[in-house]
This record gives structure tokens, sequence and C-alpha cells, in this order.
């Protein structure tokens, strides 16, 4: 079997991962498949593969930061050859910088940021000052991008970040432009400094679309990925089989680029 790495993963601590699951699927108006805890993760991707997950949690206050973070190491050391952790910060927080010491501290290896759930816009000052540290530590930088009833994380939004900081790696999830994947991939491909993810894609899209926007990207910027909780990786690899693709294109998707980029090999 081909081995898988799991690019975007969300989990909660157990006392509140029903409470999280069900905020999420009321933001997206989309049923949830699986419950958002570690175990059923773990469950998941076995079916399908997957032997490596890279974890993360986001804070839509700044005092959520400190425990989240806290929560997601402890989970990366509870399962230390399985997880990559990568932390969150808040744009309102005081002490962004100090923050980020902390995540970089417990071992988190890059920064998730979700504008739309955390209500800042990707062009503007806030933004700036939480790039110009998570560049300045040069770990990845993830962001949730895209969405039609916003304008915090659209392509139109990323384009001054990505040119602001071009040393810096980031990780343009759901093919840059959720909702809007087209459109993202017409603004953005070709970026030096720009990955995208697979996920809470596949599900929208044709497979001669999502053949379209991998080559579009280069299939050496791409990594799949399931969004968990959002979408059981049985279903997205289904997804993924149905895309016209050659082996080497498929393996640098399913492992290669992710493992190269999480420094796993």
């Amino acid at each position: 079997m081909q081995k898988v790495i799991n690019a975007h993963c969300h989990i909660y601590p157990e006392k509140i991962a029903s409470k999280a699951v069900e905020g999420i699927k009321n933001f997206y108006d989309l049923n949830m498949s699986l419950n958002g805890k570690t175990d059923d993760l773990i469950r998941d991707g076995s079916r399908v593969g997957v032997v490596h997950y890279l974890v993360h949690s986001v804070a839509t206050t700044p005092k959520q930061v400190k425990s989240i973070n806290e929560f997601i190491s402890s989970e990366v050391k509870s399962h230390p050859d399985l997880f990559t952790g990568f932390g969150t910060l808040h744009p309102d927080s005081d002490d962004i910088e100090g923050d980020f010491n902390h995540l970089i501290d417990l071992g988190l290896k890059g920064v998730k940021l979700h504008p739309d759930f955390q209500q800042f816009a990707l062009n503007e000052k806030r933004a700036f000052a939480l790039a110009e540290v998570i560049n300045e530590g040069n770990v990845p930088l993830m962001i949730h991008c895209g969405d039609f009833r916003y304008n915090y994380s659209n392509p139109e939004q990323l384009i001054p970040l990505l040119d602001e900081f071009p040393d810096m790696t980031v990780i343009g999830a759901h093919f840059a432009g959720w909702s809007m994947w087209e459109e993202a991939t017409r603004q953005l491909a070709g970026r030096d400094n720009l990955y995208v993810d697979l996920s809470s894609s596949l599900y929208a899209l044709s497979a001669e679309t999502a053949r379209d926007l991998i080559h579009a990207y280069g299939a050496d910027r791409v990594l799949w990925a399931t969004d968990y909780p959002m979408w059981d990786a049985v279903s997205e690899m289904e997804y993924f089989d149905k895309i016209d693709l050659t082996d080497e294109e498929r393996s640098m998707i399913l492992y290669e680029n992710a493992a190269k980029l999480l420094k796993l090999e």
C-alpha cells in the first residue's frame, strides 16, 4: 500500500470535541464525517495507509492560544512517530512573539491560521504582524484560504502576503481557495513560496478539474489531506483515485511533498 501523509487535520480535547465539530458543521453548513478526537483520526487514516498526520487547531480568541498549543503539543508527544503539530496564533494577542516562542518551545513545527474564523484579512497590518514573526522563525504557515461569503482569505488578500514574505513557506489550504478553487488557481499558481492541499475540495470538483488545478500548481506543490473531521479518508482517497495522474505525481502528492515539507526524512 502507498504510504500516505494526511496534511490537514483538526483535533480537539475529548471534553470539547463534540462542541467544536458542531461549530464547524454550522459554520460551513456541511455534514461532518468524524468526531474530532485523536483515536478516531488514527482509525480513519489507517484505512488508507496514512502513516503520518499534520495536526492543529485554531484559536478564536487570544486567551485560547496557550491552551490549544499545549494540547496539540501533548498529542504530538503522545504520538511522536505519527504526528507533526502546528500551533495557533491570534492577531489580537498582546504578545504575538511570546506566543510564537512558546509554541516553538513546545516542539510545534509551524503555524495554522484561519482568517475567516479569526476575523482578520490577510492583507491587513495584523496579518503582516503575524507573518513577520512566523517568517523570522523560519517555519511554514498554513492558512485556510477562500470563502465566497467573506473576504478575509480570498486570493486577492493572500497575494500581498506572499509578495511581502517571499521566503516564507505558505500552505494554502483547499487549493488556496475554498469555494473559489478555479479563481484562486488563476491568481496564485506558479508562486515559488506557495504549496496547496486538496482538503475540502475534491467533493466539489470533477476529476478533470482537480487534475487541471494540480497541474497548474505543479504536482510537487500539492499535499493530500482530508480536513479531518470534515471528510473521511476512504471517501477522500476514492475521489483522489479518480484523478488521472501518473504514479510519480500520486506518490508526490500522497507522501513525498509533505515528508519533505515537514522534514520527516
